[in-house]
């Protein structure tokens, strides 16, 4: 089944919050992370995650440093600053309250009854 990407636009950014909630990593690594925790269901270009870095680095919910690899070469990291681990929270407790209702919807409002 292929996925309508309008459903992922609105997401985006709280996916790559939360990959790098865990660690810090660079672009095309976030790439390959995506794909494998998505089961190749997300599958991001880098015409689109660089300008979401720098849209998210200029809103100050990460920010970005250079490290040189093992091969010499010099990469540009991304990690969570401590307003972006508050913001990946409250985008993480809205999609829950979102998510849950559209599955009650769906289901004809039956599926998620509390007793």
């Amino acid at each position: 089944m292929t996925m309508d990407k309008t459903l992922l636009a609105g997401s985006t950014a709280m996916l790559i919050l939360k990959l790098l909630d865990g660690q810090d990593m660079y672009g095309y690594q976030m790439i390959a992370e995506l794909a494998k925790r998505s089961d190749d269901t997300f599958h991001l270009k880098a015409g689109t995650l660089y300008p979401l870095l720098h849209g998210l680095e200029k809103k100050k919910l990460l920010e970005s440093y250079e490290k040189q690899t093992d091969s010499a070469r010099i990469r540009k990291y991304y990690r969570l600053t401590p307003k972006g681990k508050k913001h990946l929270h409250e985008k993480t407790e809205e999609w829950e309250v979102f998510s849950h209702a559209i599955h009650q919807v769906l289901k004809g409002g039956l599926c998620c009854e509390h007793i």
